[in-house]
């Protein structure tokens, strides 16, 4: 596991603010499973609502409930969904995004670099809410032509959220025309940006199609490695069977040297039911370093049995 260090840019006066925004995140572990619910606004609702998808998927509180049940999920959402669902869900921890864009139109053409919301009234909420918000996130398209106006406002935006003792996360994906999206050498030179830009965690994509799995997850130290003391959370991918995510998930963070999941449709296109037997599935692995195997009986709902007393009495005989 990466060390956990105060980056220098954390005000003095607001480092105990920062460990206890890091403790709320990662449940005291350094590790982070994050629930995606800016797909809301980034996928509108091509991903909410149709075939083989939970009709509780189109309730924008389906994210809420799952992250509720979730034994250690952090939801990751535009501040609008926190307001207008934080007041029944005090309990639950929050990442703000503050930039996103639909999927309409040519995304080469969309400038997404203005934050919606500025840091500044990112703590005024949270002064005013009192909801546990322990960071802000922020996306950035490498090879974009607004890239340079990313990466700006991306370092702004991250100076102040430590500047108050905030966490900063950066999603962070090369896309662009002969751009090998899950090239690990790109992925880890974007890993290598959100460390030049003092992120606290970076959410990059993994090479879910490759054929050598565990290749892949050793291959995938390059990306790990070059992050630096920014830690790597990997995107969930397209939609997967639940053991496959489980199976991915334990080679990243075991191989890979990754430290957590963003985890998106494959979690909230699924019934609430099921959907909270697979986040629960998830934390055990990222947050209690669960095997696979006792992962895969959460996801089944299945109790393991207990050894049976010997029916000796240890130190008495």
């Amino acid at each position: 596991m990466k060390k956990n260090s105060i980056p220098l840019s954390v005000a003095p006066e607001k480092r105990a603010e920062y460990l206890k925004n890091l403790s709320l995140l990662t449940k005291n572990t350094g590790h982070l499973f994050l629930i995606a619910g800016d797909q809301k606004l980034e996928h509108l609702n091509s991903d909410f609502f149709g075939p083989k998808i939970s009709p509780e998927d189109n309730d924008p509180e389906h994210f809420f409930k799952i992250a509720a049940t979730s034994e250690g999920g952090v939801l990751a959402a535009h501040l609008g969904l926190i307001s207008k669902y934080g007041a029944d869900y005090r309990n639950l921890p929050y990442i703000v995004k503050i930039n996103g864009k639909t999927n309409l139109g040519p995304n080469e053409e969309k400038d997404s670099s203005t934050p919606l919301w500025s840091v500044a009234e990112i703590i005024k909420f949270k002064k005013q809410s009192g909801l546990k918000i322990g960071a802000i996130g922020y996306t950035i398209y490498l090879g974009h032509k607004y890239e340079a106006k990313m990466l700006s406002e991306a370092a702004k935006a991250i100076f102040e959220a430590h500047q108050a003792g905030l966490l900063a996360i950066l999603w962070i994906y090369p896309r662009g025309k002969n751009i090998k999206e899950e090239d690990i050498h790109t992925i880890a030179g974007a890993a290598g940006v959100a460390a030049s830009l003092d992120a606290d965690f970076v959410k990059i994509k993994y090479p879910y199609g490759a054929k050598d799995k565990k290749q892949t997850a050793l291959k995938f130290q390059e990306a790990t490695t070059a992050a630096g003391r920014t830690k790597v959370i990997c995107v969930g991918g397209s939609k997967q069977p639940a053991k496959e995510i489980l199976a991915f998930l334990k080679l990243q963070l075991a191989v890979g040297g990754s430290s957590g999941l963003a985890i998106g449709r494959n979690l909230h296109q699924r019934p609430l039911e099921e959907a909270s037997r697979l986040a629960k599935a998830i934390s055990a692995i990222i947050l209690k370093g669960a095997t696979l195997k006792e992962a895969e009986n959460i996801y089944l709902n299945k109790k393991i049995a207990s050894k049976k007393n010997s029916g000796k009495f240890l130190g008495l005989f």
